[in-house]
């Protein structure tokens, strides 16, 4: 396993905010402590050319030149576009791991999966997955399959993926809940809303079924936007999937045999840390 992670990314914060520093700062000893033969390495920044894959050159300038906060949830916050393009760098290192049969996490904030083509919001600037998944169909792959798993619509993955092709998108997510969006699906957008605090068993059910329905595309690249806020400890959603469930979906990864990748999306317990871990160890457990 490598995971990817530049310590730079805790540098910016607001208080009180749930997207915070900690929650790499407490994720980064525990994996190391637990997995001492894992390797780790800093991400490149993604230039221009990979962020104008998915984003329009208006929203790379307002994002590099902001002075006023996106919305009440994202903050213009000095060099956020560094750190975002970072993040960005890291989710395509983690396809191109994965291309080369190589299991790779980042470990990074800002997410992305909020992140529109031409809209920061939701604690997202850029579209680190849908990025990395179009940056690996021109490195390699035919056919990628985004598997969000986070407890909010990606509803920014949707609107940049949508009527690709050679892109199929599965998200599972609270509804009613933020952003508002992802009770239909279309083409190659495939959503499965999930009422507030629906029993485990049929939430993992969904989960499950939005896997087989991207393996149904038969992609040869599997990238996952691992979210843990739906777990049931999260402080800003109604879920209730347990540590256990997160394993079950790291088994299911790893069972696929399809090359495939993670990178962190939202996820804002105490307990984040364990979280990815039971994900992690599950992924690469034979």
């Amino acid at each position: 396993m490598t995971i990817v992670l530049d310590p730079r990314c805790t540098e910016y914060s607001t208080p009180g905010h749930p997207e915070r520093p900690a929650r790499i700062e407490r994720a980064v000893p525990l994996l190391k402590d637990r997995h001492p033969q894992w390797k780790w390495h800093p991400p490149q920044a993604a230039d221009e050319t990979a962020l104008l894959r998915a984003h329009s050159t208006e929203h790379l300038a307002r994002i590099r030149e902001a002075t006023y906060d996106f919305d009440a949830d994202t903050a213009a916050h000095p060099g956020i576009y560094e750190h975002a393009a970072r993040a960005t760098g890291a989710a395509i290192d983690v396809a191109r791991e994965a291309l080369q049969g190589n299991r790779a996490f980042s470990l990074m904030r800002p997410p992305g999966h909020h992140a529109m083509r031409d809209r920061a919001m939701g604690f997202c600037y850029f579209s680190h997955i849908a990025i990395a998944a179009l940056d690996a169909l021109q490195h390699g792959a035919e056919r990628v399959a985004i598997w969000d798993f986070d407890a909010h619509h990606g509803n920014g993955t949707e609107d940049i993926v949508a009527n690709n092709p050679r892109i199929a998108f599965a998200s599972i997510h609270q509804f009613p809940g933020y952003p508002g969006t992802g009770t239909r699906s279309f083409g190659d957008v495939h959503n499965f809303p999930v009422a507030p605090l629906t029993p485990r068993p049929k939430h993992v059910a969904e989960v499950r079924r939005a896997l087989d329905q991207l393996l149904a595309f038969k992609p040869d690249l599997l990238l996952v936007s691992a979210g843990f806020d739906a777990y049931a400890g999260d402080p800003i959603t109604e879920m209730t999937l347990e540590l256990e469930d997160f394993a079950t979906f790291g088994n299911w990864l790893r069972e696929t045999n399809i090359p495939s990748g993670a990178i962190l999306e939202g996820g804002y317990s105490d307990e984040l840390p364990q979280l990815i871990d039971a994900f992690l160890t599950s992924c690469e457990s034979a």
